[in-house]
């Protein structure tokens, strides 16, 4: 299992209709196929200047891999995250085994 995480902070004034869009069209990933347990985020903890992250979770390396190369997600890339998206962390997991 690899579960993908991103938190970042958008261009976009705080509380913006822009904002909202943002967050609604990230959303719609939850629809490519192998994406498991989505969410959206909103960051609560002054430790750190990002403001929102999204979390999925994929079975293995090759359901990840395909939807990076998911038509919908290559797009919402390139209209939505390069133009609106400031900054950002990105980390993928594997659990640990014992």
């Amino acid at each position: 299992m690899i579960r993908h995480t991103v938190a970042f902070r958008l261009k976009h004034p705080r509380g913006s209709a822009a904002e909202r869009a943002f967050l609604d069209a990230g959303r719609e990933l939850a629809a490519i196929p192998g994406v498991r347990r989505f969410e959206s985020l909103r960051q609560t903890s002054p430790k750190n200047d990002y403001h929102f992250g999204f979390s999925m979770e994929f079975a293995d390396q090759d359901a990840y891999e395909a939807y990076n190369r998911h038509p919908d997600h290559v797009r919402f890339v390139q209209e939505r995250w390069l133009r609106e998206v400031e900054d950002f962390l990105e980390i993928d997991y594997e659990p640990l085994t014992t």
